[in-house]
């Protein structure tokens, strides 16, 4: 067992493969470090599914490898997990419902096989919001994952991806992925103070991942630094005839995400805030606003940008919610209309409220979607990226009705609409010592630009250097 005052817990993944790589640390070391971390915070209910048989096999695997000269890549030996809607064979795959409750999977995602055959060990698999449907990430059906950075409080962890977002903050692994259908990697990464990277449509395969909905689904990382999140996304990246979408892609997309990064090209589109789709309370509207006098002083370049006349925000996210809704009654209203199965009230009925929207509306906001793509691509033409804030007011406390963070949905789903590559970075803490974020967007395709553009904007601001207080969880 390694020392706790080595703080291994709260490194970038990359770090720890270069530790693993040149023989500082072994794979199976990081492994049990971790796993031992995870067992003693099982208060923070962040896991669905700890595999850590099969993860010590692959960490005694990497460093087998290692010692015979064949290194897989940055990550290898590094431990991550991914959330319970991706499959991996003979392991429970819920989707955070008791009603699929026993239900073991048949078949390993794309994703996660990609993961593993880069030397990647896997610790298990991550709570999440029940069917992947709301953005606070609560769960009264299998329990709550805990936000780490209020011992006192119970607070959103942001969701659906509430899990990994939580193991990453409390340093119970590096990194973990995420699904991405209308805000789901950003929220959990925004209100645990991490960065959350959505690509775009089409760059990582959702093969073998549990949906919601076939359109607007994105498999993404949430990580420390936004250098956690490219790599690991260049080696997740690319073509696969099981997801449709991942063809549609231009192949320079994917090529581009391996490139070096590049200095911030151009100026920085800056939302306007009367186009904003939801105000911010007073608190992270002065964040924000300090944050664009930092980028300032540090020589960023920010000009103001309204979108095309006909393509609000807003809007945006109504459709959004719309196809969202509309498909994910397609795959699940049947069991949520039958009473003998066990959901969460509030998420049965955003899963009924999708069989009341017809079919014609449904197509109606697909047809727009296409428009809207197009026109922010145009309108975005010559900037590096747009910029925008993540949350309207940090993780608050959790409401019954799962109504407080709303304006949340309404902030991120505008990039899932648009098949945005999308990532939400922090910038601090507010005066109670909650993380605050900002996000940043470019169109369809144009992954290496944003990831570039917010390498230089975590620069500018400079890496959250506090971490929560864990001591409350025996950590």
């Amino acid at each position: 067992m390694l020392k706790q005052d080595v703080a291994l817990h709260f490194r970038d993944a990359l770090e720890i493969g270069q530790e693993i790589r040149q023989g500082r640390l072994s794979a199976r070391q990081v492994a049990t470090y971790f796993l031992d971390r995870i067992e003693r915070a099982a208060e923070l209910n962040a896991f669905s599914v700890i595999t850590a048989e099969r993860a010590l096999a692959q960490a005694d695997a990497a460093d087998r490898l290692l010692a015979a000269g064949i290194v897989l890549g940055p990550f290898h030996g590094v431990p991550v997990a991914v959330k319970d809607s991706v499959q991996w064979e003979g392991t429970e795959a819920t989707l955070g419902s008791q009603s699929r409750g026993g239900k073991l999977s048949t078949e390993t995602a794309v994703v996660l096989r990609s993961l593993m055959a880069h030397g990647l060990v896997v610790l298990g698999k991550t709570r999440m919001t029940e069917f992947a449907f709301g953005l606070s990430g609560q769960n009264p059906s299998q329990g709550t994952a805990r936000n780490p950075w209020d011992a006192v409080v119970a607070r959103a962890p942001g969701g659906s991806s509430s899990g990994s977002g939580v193991a990453v903050a409390a340093g119970l692994v590096p990194m973990a992925m995420g699904g991405d259908t209308g805000g789901s990697v950003r929220a959990p990464a925004t209100l645990n103070g991490l960065v959350g990277y959505k690509p775009s449509t089409g760059v990582i395969s959702c093969a073998g991942s549990l949906p919601l909905s076939a359109t607007l689904d994105v498999l993404g990382p949430i990580a420390r630094s936004v250098a956690d999140a490219r790599q690991v996304t260049a080696l997740l990246a690319g073509p696969d005839i099981a997801d449709p979408s991942t063809l549609a892609l231009p192949a320079g997309c994917v090529a581009a995400l391996r490139a070096p990064v590049a200095p911030i090209q151009g100026s920085i589109a800056v939302l306007d805030e009367t186009d904003w789709p939801a105000t911010l309370d007073r608190d992270t509207q002065t964040s924000w606003h300090s944050t664009l006098e930092r980028l300032q002083e540090a020589g960023v370049s920010l000009q103001t940008w309204a979108p095309p006349p006909d393509c609000s925000f807003a809007r945006l996210a109504e459709d959004n919610s719309i196809v969202l809704a509309y498909e994910a009654y397609q795959y699940y209203g049947e069991l949520a209309a039958d009473p003998r199965h066990d959901l969460w009230s509030v998420v049965r009925e955003r899963i009924l409220a999708g069989g009341r929207i017809d079919r014609a509306a449904y197509e109606a906001a697909l047809q727009r979607r296409t428009t809207d793509m197009q026109a922010f691509a145009q309108a975005m033409h010559g900037f590096a990226a747009l910029l925008m804030p993540a949350c309207d007011q940090v993780a608050q406390p959790l409401d019954p009705e799962d109504v407080r963070h709303a304006g949340l949905g309404r902030l991120l789903r505008p990039g899932n609409f648009l098949g945005a590559a999308a990532i939400s970075l922090p910038t601090g803490l507010d005066g109670h010592g909650l993380p605050t974020g900002i996000q940043l967007m470019t169109p369809r395709g144009r992954d290496a630009g944003l990831l570039d553009c917010a390498h230089g904007v975590e620069h500018a601001l400079g890496r959250l250097s506090r971490h929560p207080d864990l001591t409350a969880w025996g950590l």
